[in-house]
């Protein structure tokens, strides 16, 4: 028995390992048909794989706090539909490389939506990356000074979500600018993009500051894209 257990590992099938210990514990081996035993360790070890599997990809994630959309606070009078976002939870908008923006005052719970939606996809099997803006410049500007950006942006363009949370904290400058585009043109109509902000999308031209830069961007981020208004008073003070 030990010795089976022992080849499941070597051939890294944990799932089948682990199915055949039980088995063996509950003394079930020997009750079983080959053809039931054998169905039931590839199932559990399926089971393992995609547990394994869900539980990597929010590490990398690597969301700031767990959200689920089973969790939400719908409430139509602070923006948040309930049927807009049961559609959303399909995950239809990231097979297709739909945007979604969220507005909304401070508080009001624009990054718990985006790290519910996010949550919804990895647990799909979509890999799902979240940066605030100013930790996103951050990282391409180490990138750069290590010769690495292009390389770097291009594995960001193959995520099949991209968070960006607390756009507008700041003016974008000179590079900053082209980065943005950047990241917003590899992924319109390919890869789905979430940009939170406290500012309203009018007040974005600002942020951005080069006139023609975005023109482009706001083009490719407004065209078509979901948008969330939240309202009310910050959530954080029923806390």
């Amino acid at each position: 028995m030990q010795e089976i257990e022992k080849s499941l590992h070597k051939l890294k099938l944990p799932g089948m390992a682990d199915c055949w210990t039980s088995l063996c514990e509950t003394r079930r081996a020997d009750k079983l048909s080959l053809r039931d035993g054998l169905q039931l360790m590839l199932q559990t070890e399926q089971d393992t794989r995609k547990t394994n599997r869900i539980a990597r990809l929010l590490k990398e994630a690597a969301f700031p706090y767990p959200a689920s959309l089973e969790e939400l606070d719908y409430n139509t009078a602070r923006g948040v539909d309930a049927t807009t976002v049961a559609q959303l939870g399909t995950c239809e908008f990231v097979r297709s490389g739909q945007t979604i923006v969220i507005n909304g005052p401070t508080g009001t719970g624009k990054t718990y939506l985006a790290v519910a939606l996010g949550d919804r996809a990895c647990r799909l099997g979509f890999n799902v990356v979240l940066f605030t803006m100013q930790k996103l410049l951050d990282r391409i500007k180490l990138e750069r000074l290590q010769g690495q950006e292009i390389r770097f942006m291009e594995k960001l363009s193959r995520v099949d979500m991209l968070i960006i949370d607390d756009f507008g904290m700041k003016g974008l400058e000179g590079q900053q600018q082209n980065d943005f585009e950047q990241i917003v043109d590899d992924r319109y109509r390919k890869k789905a993009l979430i940009i939170s902000s406290q500012l309203p999308v009018n007040d974005w031209y600002a942020v951005i500051g080069n006139e023609l830069i975005a023109e482009a961007c706001l083009d490719r981020i407004v065209h078509k894209s979901i948008r969330f208004q939240l309202k009310g008073e910050s959530l954080r003070k029923k806390y």
